[in-house]
């Protein structure tokens, strides 16, 4: 599909200061699974995935979750709806850590394919941005065998949990959601193209992001 949104985009420089307290938002964090269809903006985006997997220490790489070994297994893909998040395109994109960018994967808006894809659950599709995380567990595997698959489950709760209560601190909402069928969820990003075998890569986590209906 036809689109000029730039290959790449640099997000906002995400802020280690905001207006509630940890306590506040711990307190009100929800699992919400009904969305307008208002835009998120692009700093409420930047905030969240460096919520998730950001660096907070550019010398040393260290990251805003816990990982064994540092051996960061986790990938990060955003699907964005039809004017889902201002001054973007719809489409996937991929969450580049190092640079805390997104590069654009594909063109459109597979809302509709990613929700059929996890049992018709539809506040998928509802939600201006559904955020994607996998992994590749490989990468902690090599270093801890079969005990690292267990350490990769708890970092993706991390993350998780990260961006739930990044979210309640921007007036947003979300839901993690582990009901879909793997193997359709990664044709929906396109995994199945770049990754072979596509269990090298692994979909987690489905969580949408919006204000709440």
């Amino acid at each position: 599909m036809a689109n000029s949104q730039p290959a790449q985009i640099y997000l906002p420089s995400p802020s280690q200061k905001g207006d509630v307290s940890l306590e506040e938002t711990i307190a009100k964090r929800r699992s919400i699974r009904h969305f307008t269809s208002e835009a998120i903006s692009q700093l409420q985006l930047s905030q969240i995935l460096w919520a998730a997997q950001g660096i907070t220490d550019t010398r040393l790489k260290y990251r805003t979750v816990p990982s064994a070994g540092a051996t960061y297994p986790l990938e990060i893909f955003v699907v964005c709806g039809r004017n889902g998040i201002e001054d973007m395109a719809d489409g996937i994109y991929h969450y580049h850590i190092d640079s805390h960018s997104l590069a654009l994967r594909y063109s459109g808006d597979v809302r509709l394919e990613l929700a059929k894809a996890a049992l018709d659950q539809e506040y998928i599709y509802e939600a201006p941005v559904d955020i994607i995380i996998c992994a590749v567990y490989s990468r902690t595997l090599v270093g801890y065998g079969d005990r690292g698959e267990r350490y990769v489950h708890i970092e993706v709760g991390h993350a998780g949990q990260n961006i739930y209560l990044q979210a309640t601190a921007l007036g947003l909402v979300t839901v993690a959601i582990g009901a879909f069928d793997d193997e359709r969820v990664g044709k929906v990003l396109g995994l199945d193209k770049e990754y072979k075998p596509l269990s090298i890569m692994e979909p987690l986590y489905i969580m949408p992001v919006g204000r709440q209906a």
